[in-house]
């Protein structure tokens, strides 16, 4: 079984899923040197339409996500500060069994943020 790496994003402020929300995935060595692997955005569910990582993909190491919260909720709320309170938000995230999931959830709103280990 090979594990797999997904994410979910849920905008608290209109009470809805993120659609359309940008996340850059990278990859961080020990020297502290970072990658970036890949850029998507999510779909009309607040997640990506594949796994960020799969079938061997992931590997045993650390990893950000930097959700674009700031231009996400520029698009769907006025009247927000500039420059905006929270713009991206990285998550740096530890991967030791690289045969498990590993759900990265996110619940924004252009003030506050939290993140949990889902399923």
């Amino acid at each position: 079984m090979s594990g797999k790496l997904t994410t979910h994003v849920l905008d608290t402020a209109r009470g809805c899923p993120a659609a359309g929300l940008a996340i850059a995935l990278w990859s961080i060595a020990p020297s502290g040197k970072k990658t970036l692997l890949k850029t998507v955005t999510t779909n009309a569910d607040g997640r990506t339409d594949s796994p960020l990582l799969a079938d061997g993909a992931l590997q045993a190491g650390v990893y950000e996500l930097v959700f674009s919260a700031g231009a996400y909720f520029a698009q769907h709320l006025h009247d927000l500060p500039n420059p905006p309170f929270l713009n991206d938000i990285p998550i740096q995230f530890g991967i030791a069994d690289p045969d498990a999931h590993y759900h990265v959830a996110l619940l924004a709103s252009p003030w506050s943020y939290s993140t949990y280990r889902g399923s």
